[in-house]
């Protein structure tokens, strides 16, 4: 039975070589972040896939659109919030993500996995959401 890493890595392998221009190896890359960060886990790391999962979940955001966010963030230097880390972490695991069929059931279970990862965070959403708007990505009341 392969670990939980080589699991993610064979993920990796899928979406990258994914032919949809939107890139949808962002959500996986942000999915498991989350769920496996802790409290070594860099601060910027854990910001970046929250923001991934909230503007994807809930705003609908493709992964180029995420990845372009993250770049925007990047950019001027500031303290990072802290969030707190939640004993779930989500229901789905990257390898109930892997035994779906390749193609639209498997894309369809990642945005499952992003979903039960960011319910599994709920309680950073306002924190996500005023970042993103402090940092003029989002408008206030987005």
């Amino acid at each position: 039975m392969p670990s939980e890493r080589e699991t993610y890595d064979e993920l990796c392998f899928y979406t990258l070589s994914h032919v949809d221009p939107v890139f949808i190896h962002q959500h996986v890359v942000d999915a498991w972040a989350a769920q496996n960060a802790n409290p070594q886990t860099k601060p910027i790391a854990l910001t970046f896939a929250l923001v991934g999962l909230y503007l994807h979940v809930e705003k609908g955001f493709n992964g180029k659109q995420v990845q372009r966010v993250h770049m925007e963030l990047a950019k001027p230097k500031e303290p990072w919030p802290p969030f707190p880390l939640p004993d779930d972490r989500g229901s789905v695991r990257a390898a109930d993500v892997l035994v779906a069929a390749p193609g639209p059931e498997r894309d369809r279970a990642i945005d499952d996995w992003c979903g039960s990862v960011w319910t599994a965070f709920r309680d950073c959403r306002d924190t996500v959401r005023d970042l993103l708007q402090r940092r003029g990505i989002l408008t206030p009341g987005a």
